[in-house]
């Protein structure tokens, strides 16, 4: 399994995960430039979610949450400026959600980051 597979599992189990908990997917993937990809943007009660995901086989060199710098931050943000603007969205918020697949499956939802 290459790299682009791997995060789209992980995507995947992250829209399972939001699904059972209430959210709408509206859109994966959505790049704003070569520097920004949002993962997920769902739907929560009256509120848009711009969700970061990120997926690592075990937690040996770190959890996925760690994964996400200040700068991959800061390109998220960016992003996110665009679409809400774009979009005229009042309410939102930026989530992380962080996987492990072993031993066993974790998902770790970072709410309002």
């Amino acid at each position: 399994m290459n790299n682009r597979e791997f995060g789209a599992k992980g995507e995947d189990l992250a829209c399972e995960y939001l699904i059972k908990n209430g959210y709408k997917i509206i859109a994966r993937n959505v790049h704003f430039s070569k520097f920004c990809e949002i993962d997920i943007i769902a739907q929560y009660k009256s509120k848009t979610v711009f969700i970061e995901v990120k997926t690592r086989k075990t937690d040996n060199f770190g959890t996925p949450l760690e994964a996400i710098t200040n700068t991959k931050y800061s390109n998220i943000k960016t992003g996110v400026l665009s679409y809400i603007n774009e979009n005229k969205i009042k309410q939102y918020q930026i989530d992380a959600i962080g996987i492990t697949l072993e031993p066993q499956i974790n998902i770790r939802h970072l709410k309002n980051i």
